[in-house]
């Protein structure tokens, strides 16, 4: 049945939308969405999902409110799941309750699904509790659209004042506020993009903050906060604290591996863009693959140099007439990261290297008699000889085969230009394929003013073959290890 749903999308962070937000997002047919959600919720609608920007600004209006409701209730109509996505919480100067009376004068079912608004996005992130027993009983929200329209005699009373999209009529405000009697040493501050990482705060007094941040050329939008609860920020600010926090970060992974890694450095405070430069294929011919699936019986030992390998090697394993009971050899993986997909399946991993690199893993063999033993190392299709060439000296039989294929993904040139017109602070690169697929996808000079993270020594000698320099290496060739290299480098500019 149809049924239009009007959901807070939260003041910015993606993280912040709510459960149900979230599922009712991922049942859409479509989704109207409007300049302040977040773009990352777009995706977690299906793919063939109807995606309608209605975004609002100040001087620009994409469509009119008339329009938005019009194409609610006619999509409704249809037969269509809708979902109305709205920066912040519907009812919060979201024109909820507008969209609402429409769509009950039309006759069209709708919920509201509550969300976060951006003054309590605010609180949170930026350290400033609306309340406190010992600065504020009272909040008050308004919107500053229309200064001459608001009774200020009871606002100046309010012990925390929200003053929503009042950027542009600030000073008007601001004056209204000291003429009714505020104090003009009261604390207020003005927040830009709230919970996200390009969070910016102007922190100043009512008789200060309007030239404060014509000075520093705030634009809108913009959320206003007045009162005393405004001096706890530099007790209780933790968001601004975040080792990463306003580094806008390129992840060149492969689509499928880069959730993860994104994650870790948003939990840090950094901007993530996702550039992926690899896309994973499956091997074009199988055979080899299958042929020693079905002798896997014979094998002594199984290597996985990565978490492709594991994934591909499952799917062929599940595709043919042989499970995991023919196994009898034991389980070589590369790092943790492979270890891990290893594990998932329930098995477990005999032998891991200190180090995590091919070099690192032949070692590992040093006390292992490998004279006659049978070795299989499903692999990509283009990779390093180091390990079946030093196992064959110390006469293993090692069959490679390739489970999976890396090769350079697709980002057009105006994509490029967009995530670089965005001034990155950072690239990452977890492998030389990233590297040098980068590099045919965008060129070097893009860099110019960029540091470069590698995950790892392998990595970096393909980034300096381009003559890349590398700003921060890291000492454990994984993810964590990258993490944390580019958080000690970061603190050192500092």
């Amino acid at each position: 049945m149809s049924k239009v749903y009007l959901v807070g999308a939260g003041p910015g962070d993606p993280e912040l939308l709510t459960l149900k937000g979230r599922r009712v997002l991922e049942a859409a047919g479509v989704v109207v969405y409007d300049h302040l959600a977040p773009k990352e919720l777009l995706d977690l609608a299906p793919a063939g999902a109807e995606r309608i920007y209605a975004g609002k600004k100040r001087t620009q209006h994409q469509l009119s409110q008339e329009e938005i409701c019009s194409i609610l209730i006619e999509r409704a109509r249809r037969g269509q799941t809708v979902v109305r996505l709205k920066g912040g919480d519907p009812f919060i100067f979201g024109r909820g309750g507008e969209e609402a009376e429409a769509l009950v004068d039309a006759g069209v079912e709708f919920e509201v699904v509550p969300g976060v608004t951006t003054p309590l996005g605010i609180a949170a992130y930026c350290g400033v509790p609306l309340t406190h027993r010992q600065h504020s009983s009272m909040v008050t929200f308004l919107t500053g659209h229309d200064p001459e329209a608001i009774d200020w005699e009871k606002a100046a009373g309010a012990e925390t004042l929200v003053l929503f999209m009042g950027l542009t009529t600030l000073s008007q405000a601001m004056r209204k506020l000291i003429e009714t009697g505020r104090a003009p040493d009261t604390p207020a501050m003005a927040v830009r993009w709230a919970t996200r990482a390009d969070q910016q705060v102007i922190a100043g007094t009512v008789g200060d903050l309007a030239a404060r941040i014509a000075g520093a050329g705030m634009k809108p939008p913009a959320t206003v906060v007045v009162g005393e609860v405004v001096r706890l920020r530099g007790k209780l600010s933790w968001f601004e604290k975040l080792p990463l926090f306003g580094q806008r970060v390129i992840v060149t992974r492969a689509q499928e591996q880069a959730g993860d890694f994104s994650a870790r450095l948003r939990t840090l405070g950094a901007a993530v863009v996702e550039m992926p430069t690899i896309a994973i294929h499956p091997a074009r011919d199988s055979g080899p693959l299958d042929g020693a699936i079905g002798k896997l019986n014979e094998y002594d030992w199984l290597l996985f140099t990565s978490a492709n390998g594991v994934r591909f090697f499952l799917e062929r394993l599940d595709a043919s007439a042989t499970d995991l009971r023919a196994l009898r050899a034991r389980i070589c993986a590369i790092g943790p990261a492979t270890a891990a997909a290893v594990r998932r399946l329930h098995l477990k991993v005999d032998l891991m290297p200190e180090q995590y690199v091919a070099e690192s893993l032949v070692a590992a063999f040093a006390a292992t008699d490998l004279a006659g033993r049978r070795v299989l190392l499903p692999r990509a299709a283009v990779a390093r000889d180091v390990i079946p060439g030093q196992l064959r000296q110390r006469g293993a039989t090692v069959d490679v085969v390739e489970a999976y294929r890396n090769v350079a993904a697709e980002v057009s040139p105006e994509r490029v230009r967009e995530i670089f017109a965005g001034e990155p602070d950072w690239i990452t690169f977890t492998s030389s394929s990233t590297v040098n697929n980068f590099v045919a996808i965008a060129g070097k000079e893009v860099l110019q003013g960029v540091r470069v993270a590698s995950i790892g020594p392998v990595t970096t000698a393909a980034a300096r073959k381009h003559g890349i320099a590398v700003t921060a290496e890291a000492s454990r060739y994984t993810i964590d290890g990258l993490v944390e290299a580019m958080v000690a480098a970061r603190q050192d500019s500092l």
